[in-house]
């Protein structure tokens, strides 16, 4: 069988995504699984391998954006050897904060602001010079991340229910009905409670609480406002901070991540750095064009049209 195909892979801290892209930009087979973080997720070799155990017979091609990457020597070359095993072609392997940088702006300089289960943000300047911040973890980092954001939002909610801040006992009522728990204060801290002792992975569980205050922060709820403006501060200095790196004031930001799909949080955000751009291809998006090139591919703007047309297709846009 001729191997005609490009794998490329989106490893992150809650979900992890492999398309197989054939020639003309269209998507022969995608396929989701579990977080691939090994910071986060001892199971990691498991849904790499899962995703990748029969797809040599296809592909010629591979390239991998991955959460931790590059952050743990040792991490790094076990992944690496592991994927070597898997992928018998030419394949790269990148953070994929740095994937998504290069779906984000195909290639060109600019700054990738990622929030979803953690933070972090990578930066292109005029000469290729990359340079990152953020992305430690959440035992001394990932502010403005959908964890930090949920367990802001459980830290005012156990403030409230003891009344220790007697101004957020509306915060309970609005954030219990969102929840479907009681809105009494009694029942609904035993309701918390439940909800915690019974958590498998409470890092993804209590990031996916983001959503909620994100809800509430559209609807105008002061103490969730208050979270997202926080997050905004947060993630702001990221890409400041890049900015100041590279050397480029004016450098343009994009973004990607659940976290970053609200727009309270984006429009916070770019009160302190300006207008974001969006986003040329989403994060996957960096590994295709990078498996392509790989593979020799004309990466030219048909193929990235090409290549756009399905993502929305594929709901991946």
């Amino acid at each position: 069988m001729q191997k005609t195909d490009i794998v490329a892979i989106d490893g992150g801290g809650t979900k992890t995504l492999l398309l197989r892209v054939r020639p003309d930009g269209s998507i022969a087979e995608m396929r989701k699984a579990g977080g691939s973080n090994p910071f986060d997720v001892p199971e990691w070799r498991s849904v790499v391998t899962s995703l990748l155990q029969d797809q040599s017979s296809h592909m010629c091609a591979a390239a991998l954006g991955m959460a931790g990457y590059g952050e743990s020597r040792r991490l790094s070359q076990e992944l690496a050897a592991l994927v070597a095993g898997l992928c018998p072609v030419p394949h790269v392997i990148h953070n994929d904060v740095d994937m998504a940088c290069r779906g984000a702006f195909l290639n060109q300089p600019g700054v990738l602001l990622l929030s979803g289960t953690g933070s972090m943000a990578w930066g292109q300047g005029k000469d290729g010079q990359t340079a990152r911040v953020g992305g430690w973890g959440s035992l001394f980092g990932d502010e403005g991340s959908a964890y930090a954001i949920g367990r802001a939002a459980l830290f005012h909610l156990a403030r409230a229910l003891d009344g220790r801040e007697t101004d957020e006992s509306d915060y309970v009522t609005r954030f219990a009905a969102l929840r479907g728990w009681p809105e009494d204060h009694e029942e609904c801290g035993a309701a918390l409670l439940e909800w915690y002792a019974t958590l498998d992975e409470a890092r993804p569980a209590v990031a996916a609480l983001a959503i909620d205050t994100g809800k509430l922060a559209e609807m105008g709820c002061p103490v969730s406002l208050g979270i997202m403006e926080r997050a905004a501060h947060d993630l702001a200095l990221h890409v400041q901070a890049l900015r100041n790196r590279l050397a480029f004031p004016d450098l343009p930001w994009s973004y990607a991540g659940g976290t970053m799909r609200s727009a309270v949080l984006r429009d916070a955000i770019a009160h302190r750095c300006g207008l974001p751009v969006d986003p040329c291809l989403p994060p996957i998006g960096g590994a295709v064009i990078t498996a392509a090139a790989l593979a020799g591919w004309s990466v030219d703007s048909g193929f990235v049209d090409r290549l756009g047309t399905s993502f929305r297709a594929a709901g991946l846009i």
